[in-house]
């Protein structure tokens, strides 16, 4: 998705269309970096979406992170989820693989009260099986800021996405 306007003349239905799931699913960050305008750049938008998201309450945090999809197993997907999940051939497990992804994504659930979150671009199902197997060991605060690390990561991949 390429944007052909001047980010300060789209009306707040447009920016919300382009920007509301670049945090899965949580459109309200987009609305309130509408409310920022105007911006100078690109860049400033994204800073401006990223100090929302950074100064969100641990209660947004988890909000947010139960937003995002359990990988592999979940079939209603944001489009942007449906390509990540997609190019990194999630959408092509073995019966094996879709097991054992169902039986993590349970047991991490059960664990940390949110789904596991990576950000799959540019990795495939083994390198996400293997930092799955790995992360669920993980105590509860240690988790909970990797997983926050990781949507900020998979923001900032969708907004390149979108600015590239």
């Amino acid at each position: 998705m390429k944007i052909k306007k001047d980010l300060n003349i789209i009306n707040e239905n447009e920016f919300t269309s382009i920007f509301g799931s670049i945090f899965e699913k949580s459109g309200w960050i987009a609305t309130e970096t509408f409310r920022q305008k105007p911006f100078k750049n690109s860049q400033d938008l994204i800073n401006k979406m990223i100090k929302i998201y950074e100064s969100c309450s641990i209660e947004q945090i988890k909000t947010i992170l139960n937003l995002h999809p359990k990988l592999a197993i979940e079939k209603k997907l944001t489009s942007f989820s449906s390509k990540e999940q997609t190019g990194a051939k999630l959408d092509k497990c073995s019966e094996d693989e879709l097991k054992e992804f169902n039986q993590l994504n349970f047991d991490y659930e059960k664990k940390f009260q949110f789904p596991f979150i990576i950000a799959v671009k540019g990795k495939n199902k083994n390198e996400i099986l293997e930092n799955f197997r790995s992360r669920i060991n993980n105590n509860h605060e240690k988790e909970f800021q990797e997983a926050k690390k990781q949507v900020m990561k998979i923001a900032l991949f969708r907004l390149n996405e979108i600015f590239k």
